[in-house]
């Protein structure tokens, strides 16, 4: 199962085919919560064992190794940031996705959990639709996608705006991995 099969796929079956992208990643000027770091496994909706594996890729950079029960894996780097209240993940599409960035909200539990979150398409598009954020439908293999083009700064303040704490919808939830 390949790496955006969870962590994109996964939204688009959540949001009926729809996968908000950016223009722009994070820069790489922060450093991941070390508990981020390490092995990591679920199971799908399907029933299937997933692994996932977060290690360092250089500096404030990140790779994300996703397995499953037959070994095959694939393997992305990613950038994060912790801004106001949340921490988010960037990483690059592949070109059948749109090619430009994903971003993910991510939280580590109490419980040892790593939580996922992807946003809902429908609130962002409504937003794009009232000029809240500058972007633009397109299409992708998968199903519809929006892009946003608004700069950086934009969108963290949209998404650190208290008015939209339900923006984030859970996609995923890992289990640390005992091994």
């Amino acid at each position: 199962m390949h790496v955006w099969r969870v962590l994109c796929l996964c939204c688009l079956a959540l949001l009926g085919g729809c996968l908000v992208s950016f223009e722009q990643g994070i820069p790489p000027e922060e450093a991941a919560p070390m508990p981020l770091l390490g092995d990591w496994q679920r199971q799908n909706e399907w029933g299937e064992s997933q692994y996932l594996s977060i290690s360092h890729a250089g500096a404030q950079r990140y790779r994300a190794r996703l397995a499953d029960d037959d070994d095959k894996f694939e393997e992305y780097p990613f950038t994060v940031r912790h801004h106001g209240r949340r921490w988010y993940l960037s990483a690059e599409l592949p070109e059948r996705l749109g090619g430009r960035h994903a971003w993910l909200g991510f939280e580590l539990t109490r419980g040892n959990e790593l939580v996922l979150f992807s946003l809902d398409i429908e609130r962002v598009m409504r937003d794009v639709e009232e000029g809240r954020l500058a972007g633009s439908p397109f299409d992708t293999e998968e199903g519809e996608g929006l892009a946003i083009a608004s700069p950086l700064h934009e969108v963290l303040g949209y998404l650190d705006d208290p008015a939209n704490a339900g923006l984030f919808v859970e996609v995923a939830r890992f289990q640390r991995r005992a091994d």
